[in-house]
């Protein structure tokens, strides 16, 4: 029994809270960075792009929530709504896809807390495995596009692994 409250807890706050690492990670960096015109000019041209082609996406790929179509009794409360793309995953994705571009370890930790997100809600029970690959696929795809777009018009490293302002 204690196990499963372990878990549940681990699995919610994973769910829930794990966002937030990634946002003070990218926060970090950015203050660490002596490229921050580059990053938030980058960061916005991304993180809106990604929002628009997600919210397109979603009117066209409708896919109910685990709770709302297999009956499942979720660990967090969530509107049934449409739970294609997953938002928490598509947000850390998108940060660190702007981060990759500057930093490929940064990156790589958020992404690997995308991905632990990403797990985290569909074991909570309000994200199919297509919300969470949907969001991934969609935050890269638009990350590559607005890198090769932009590269040559923002500071953008054309080394990635640059450490610079590295945080990790």
């Amino acid at each position: 029994m204690e196990y499963n409250a372990f878990m549940d807890t681990f699995i919610i706050f994973g769910a829930k809270y794990l966002y937030l690492v990634a946002i003070a990670i990218a926060v970090l960096y950015f203050l660490s960075s002596r490229r921050k015109k580059g990053i938030v000019l980058f960061g916005i041209i991304d993180l809106v792009l990604t929002y628009i082609v997600a919210k397109v996406l979603n009117h066209f790929i409708i896919n109910p929530r685990p709770f709302v179509s297999e009956h499942v009794i979720p660990l967090i409360p969530h509107a049934p709504d449409n739970g294609f793309p997953s938002d928490h995953v598509l947000l850390v994705s998108a940060i660190a896809g702007v981060l990759f571009c500057y930093n490929r370890k940064a990156g790589v930790a958020v992404y690997v807390l995308a991905i632990l997100i990403g797990i985290s809600r569909v074991l909570a029970g309000i994200h199919h495995w297509v919300d969470v690959i949907g969001s991934l696929v969609i935050a890269i795809a638009v990350t590559v596009v607005v890198y090769l777009f932009t590269r040559k018009r923002l500071i953008i490293s054309q080394k990635p692994h640059h450490r610079e302002g590295s945080l990790l």
